[in-house]
């Protein structure tokens, strides 16, 4: 069973730090993240991967962005170095998920919130089920519904190694990518595994808040590559237009993992929307 955050704080107790990461455990499970500051100012961001990813999706924001503000990346449940958690695909792996990342953010103090693909469902499940207030919240690669086609949820029913293949061909998970990122993100995806991928996919497959994005008051950028084919540029206008204080930002030359491939022009963009609104 899962509890909202708050209503059983002995849940709640700090880990331990190892090789660089840190930990947090609550609801039974410990959650591994990544704290970076290098003299940066104001509270920590927090970064949420996605789909069959880890904390490491971000180690271009956190190897350029510390020096900025602290930055703070967790590996959700059965990803990276966290426990996992027993939850359906669905809205429980979604719930477990928001757990992990309000846990990681009230351990950090933490109010500012980045989702890619899944970790944008997260972060919007977050603030729609959770009790809190975000300064601001940027949504990447995602969208308010995330169906996932036919062939991909069969070939991750036991062809992992077609539906691997398959995110990594052209405008999926990159556009014109630099070889090491596209081989970073498939060790990823492979340690991650097939039950937990699997697990992330159709979590995503039946997510849909197209009906609340009003309830969402932070401030918030729905950004994606320009030639993203998984949640293409309207996702993300749709986004935009339908909470409450949102912006649209494009990147160039970047497909649904614009944060590896562009880092430049993705970390320019996050920069500048924060320092407009926190």
């Amino acid at each position: 069973m899962q509890f909202p955050f708050g209503t059983r704080p002995e849940l709640y107790a700090t880990g331990v730090r190892t090789n660089g990461m840190e930990s947090v455990t609550h609801h039974g499970r410990t959650t591994a993240y990544r704290r970076a500051n290098r003299g940066g100012a104001g509270d920590p961001v927090l970064f949420v991967h996605g789909s069959g990813g880890t904390h490491g999706l971000w180690k271009a924001q956190i190897a350029r962005l510390a020096p900025s503000f602290p930055v703070v990346a967790l590996d959700l449940s059965g990803h990276g170095e966290s426990e996992d958690v027993d939850a359906d695909a669905g809205w429980g792996a979604l719930s477990a998920y928001a757990d992990d990342a309000l846990a990681v953010a009230e351990e950090t103090g933490a109010r500012t919130l980045v989702g890619n693909s899944l970790g944008g469902a997260v972060v919007l499940h977050l603030l729609l089920e959770r009790e809190f207030e975000a300064d601001a919240v940027a949504l990447v690669g995602t969208g308010a519904k995330l169906s996932v086609m036919d062939d991909l949820l069969a070939w991750l029913d036991g062809d992992f190694d077609r539906a691997v293949e398959f995110l990594h061909e052209d405008d999926r998970l990159f556009h014109d990518p630099d070889d090491r990122y596209v081989e970073l993100s498939r060790e990823a995806m492979y340690e991650v595994g097939l039950r937990v991928t699997s697990r992330d996919f159709r979590s995503c497959h039946t997510f849909d808040v197209r009906d609340r994005l009003d309830e969402i008051t932070a401030p918030t950028l729905a950004v994606v590559g320009e030639h993203d084919m998984l949640t293409p540029p309207w996702y993300h206008e749709f986004l935009a237009e339908n909470v409450r204080d949102g912006r649209y930002a494009e990147i160039e030359g970047a497909a649904h993992l614009a944060m590896l491939e562009t880092p430049e022009a993705f970390n320019g963009t996050l920069t500048r929307f924060l320092d407009e609104v926190r």
